[in-house]
């Protein structure tokens, strides 16, 4: 949990976090993650957690922190006829800056390996991969086939573990907003970006030393997770399904080989207490604090972190 009621952010390391990290750790070429579990539980603060562990031990790290950005018509796409898809240049290089910032050290150890062939230029083989980055950053319009071959270049090479974590996972599976010509929805598998992580996701390309990690997010109503990820990842429907609902193909090929972490409703006692003494120890709340105030607010929150922390401990804060 990480809240910022303290001289600094502080986060507790809780029993599935250490499971996610020994997961993480322990997976095989084309391992692929998908953190599951009632809204409010803490799947995206342990996705965060799993990124820090990684880059702190030396992982190559793509953190998206919010991949319904990448269908939500936020950002340009342009139609390329060569690879069928429409291509996302902001977007793209947005990620771009955002692996070079993370991994800058590492990737001064690694090079191109082939040719790679934009529209205006050739960047030959033995590139270091910082200045093939910068080339999509300085032209923003190459950035969707310099992100495609960075990533071919970190899936194959095995020098250093890759973890490709990605929080809003449903998002990439769900109808975009993004529209062609004739004003149709655009498939997310007919967008660059999010077509490169789901084919990361699915086991179409492979990591051939890392993993993929991703998280459900089930309270934004705009992108609830489509009936086909529900199923492949046993996540309850909430209502009946009918034998005859409609389901797509393509995105079910898309999910093949996703495994589900389920990430505990509820905080264990030790888990919650160690937030209240922190807490506590900085004088945070308004009133005198006793046992029996926290196991109040730990009873009214059932243990669900979220319900524990806003509705429980906050309502108690000392703003002053």
């Amino acid at each position: 949990m990480l809240r910022r009621l303290s001289s600094k952010p502080f986060a507790v390391v809780r029993q599935a976090t250490l499971a996610l990290i020994k997961e993480v750790e322990e997976s095989s070429a084309g391992s692929r993650l998908v953190l599951t579990g009632p809204s409010g539980c803490g799947k995206s603060m342990l996705l965060k957690q799993a990124v820090e562990y990684c880059a702190q031990k030396d992982w190559l790290t793509l953190y998206i922190p919010k991949a319904a950005r990448l269908v939500d018509s936020t950002t340009p796409y342009t139609y390329d006829l060569r690879s069928r898809t429409y291509l996302q240049p902001k977007a793209s290089s947005q990620a771009l800056k955002r692996f070079l910032v993370a991994n800058s050290t590492l990737l001064q150890n690694l090079t191109t390996s082939q040719d790679v062939v934009l529209e205006k230029a050739m960047i030959p083989a033995g590139t270091p991969l910082p200045k093939f980055i910068q080339v999509g950053l300085d032209e923003q319009s190459s950035s969707p086939a310099i992100l495609d071959a960075l990533f071919h270049k970190i899936g194959t090479q095995t020098d250093y573990p890759v973890l490709l974590a990605i929080d809003d996972f449903q998002a990439l599976y769900c109808t975009s907003r993004y529209r062609d010509p004739h004003f149709n929805s655009i498939r997310p598998y007919h967008l660059s970006l999010p077509r490169l992580l789901m084919e990361y996701a699915s086991g179409k390309r492979t990591l051939a030393r890392g993993t993929v990690v991703g998280a459900i997010t089930d309270s934004d109503p705009s992108w609830r997770p489509p009936l086909e990820l529900r199923t492949a990842l046993g996540i309850p429907h909430g209502q009946p399904v009918s034998p005859y609902a409609k389901r797509s193909e393509t995105v079910r090929q898309y999910t093949k080989g996703l495994k589900p972490f389920a990430v505990p409703s509820q905080l264990s006692l030790d888990e919650a207490a160690s937030i209240f003494e922190h807490w506590k120890s900085g004088g945070a709340f308004d009133s005198p604090v006793s046992d029996e105030l926290f196991l109040a607010k730990y009873s009214e929150s059932s243990g669900n972190p979220r319900e524990f922390v806003w509705k429980g401990l906050l309502s108690n804060f000392d703003p002053r």
